[in-house]
């Protein structure tokens, strides 16, 4: 069992200081738009994806390449479906 509220603020913090400034504004909004409606088994998605290096959420993201770091389900589905 995990407790919710801290793995949300986790994700949260993780989401908005990545390094990048783009990625800080594409998971920030995303992960702040949509991290209530998660539930258990989507926070554990969300929290692998937001420890994925940045280079690879990036192209993965804005130039449609695969990688095998980035498992589909129904957080990645919705990441790549989500406008700033």
């Amino acid at each position: 069992m995990i407790n919710k509220e801290i793995l949300k603020k986790q994700i949260v913090y993780r989401s908005t200081h990545r390094g990048s400034k783009e990625m800080d504004v594409l998971l920030g909004k995303f992960v702040k738009k949509y991290i209530n409606d998660f539930d258990e088994d989507d926070l554990i998605n969300i929290d692998k994806l937001v420890l994925i290096e940045d280079e690879i959420l990036y192209r993965w993201y804005f130039y449609n390449i695969s990688s095998s770091k980035i498992t589909p389900n129904k957080v990645s589905k919705m990441l790549k479906k989500f406008n700033l």
